[in-house]
């Protein structure tokens, strides 16, 4: 896994087009290809180039030609991260959770606390103050993501933009439908088994009709994503204020498509391709761990809270 991630950034290959520049649609398909492969691998990419955004979009640079970087922003309530500011510059100190790509990544954007303030910092991983904590990933599903925690002892670091600003700025949502185009790469390729399946002329009317709801589901999740990837390129700095509703309404479909795929190929397909292809048994254990980078009915309620704030139509609004 290491080795693939590599590969990908010292050849160029995730240098992809920003989000808004009029090539959005491109930018998911490659993140889609790439979690079609392998779902690790998609994920591992797309935080890499959603780094290269954040800094292009707060820092104004990109990331180098083989470095390969890590977004992390998980913000549990403990353990904290924090961050000061000193004669010899600033320094993060603590414990942060959920760092994918942790022994892989040779650069990282983290969170830290200022205070009150929430502060985004760039930091070089190789420095002696920034170490791993081993036995703190232990998952079946995305096991090879290695996310597990990182220690960090006044590490120096770079702030990039003002307080907040991660959170508030414009390619905040535009990024957040990055991850959706993963699930959905990853998601094809389970639906692909069942796909063959029907096609050889294997399947009963059951698995027929499982075939159906699920590629009916990824139709939806695939306009949705070539919809919102238009829409941005057409609102790159969302003059309208519909980035955010946009960005929680395709990972809501996104999501339930992949759970669809992931539910309906087992029913269709029973234990033996879990149980006996270990390609897919991984591929389904990872989107599944994967998929709760949403945090479910949370983030529904939140998606319906932002529509009732709106006058409620059947018409596709522009």
């Amino acid at each position: 896994m290491p080795n693939a991630i590599r590969e990908l950034a010292d050849s160029g290959r995730l240098e992809l087009p920003y989000p808004g520049s009029g090539r959005t649609v491109e930018r998911w398909r490659m993140l889609a290809a790439l979690a079609f492969e392998n779902t690790v691998v998609g994920r591992l990419a797309e935080a890499h180039v959603d780094a290269d955004a954040i800094l292009a979009e707060l820092g104004g640079h990109g990331v180098v030609r083989g470095q390969i970087w890590g977004v992390w922003a998980a913000e549990p309530p403990k353990p904290v991260l924090h961050a000061r500011f000193d004669p010899g510059g600033w320094t993060v100190t603590g414990r942060k959770l959920w760092c994918s790509g942790a022994t892989i990544c040779t650069h990282a954007l983290v969170t830290a606390r200022v205070g009150n303030e929430r502060r985004l910092f760039a930091l070089d991983l190789a420095q002696p103050s920034v170490r791993t904590a081993p036995g703190t990933w232990h998952a079946v599903g995305m096991r090879e993501s290695d996310s597990g925690a990182v220690d960090f002892d006044e590490a120096p670091a770079e702030p990039i933009g003002e307080p907040d600003a991660y959170l508030t700025r414009t390619g905040f949502w535009h990024g957040a439908i990055g991850v959706a185009a993963c699930w959905y790469g990853s998601a094809c390729a389970i639906a692909g088994m069942l796909h063959d399946y029907v096609a050889a002329g294997k399947a009963d009317e059951h698995a027929s009709a499982h075939l159906g709801a699920v590629l009916s589901g990824l139709h939806a999740a695939r306009l949705g994503l070539t919809d919102a990837a238009h829409r941005i390129d057409e609102d790159p700095y969302d003059a309208s204020a519909t980035a955010r509703l946009r960005a929680r309404t395709v990972r809501a479909v996104v999501e339930d498509a992949a759970t669809t795929a992931i539910d309906r190929v087992g029913r269709a397909l029973g234990a033996g391709p879990l149980c006996a292809d270990a390609e897919h048994a991984q591929r389904v254990a990872d989107l599944t761990v994967y998929l709760r980078q949403s945090h479910a009915e949370r983030d529904l309620a939140d998606l319906g809270r932002d529509y009732a704030e709106k006058e409620f139509s059947w018409l596709p609004s522009r």
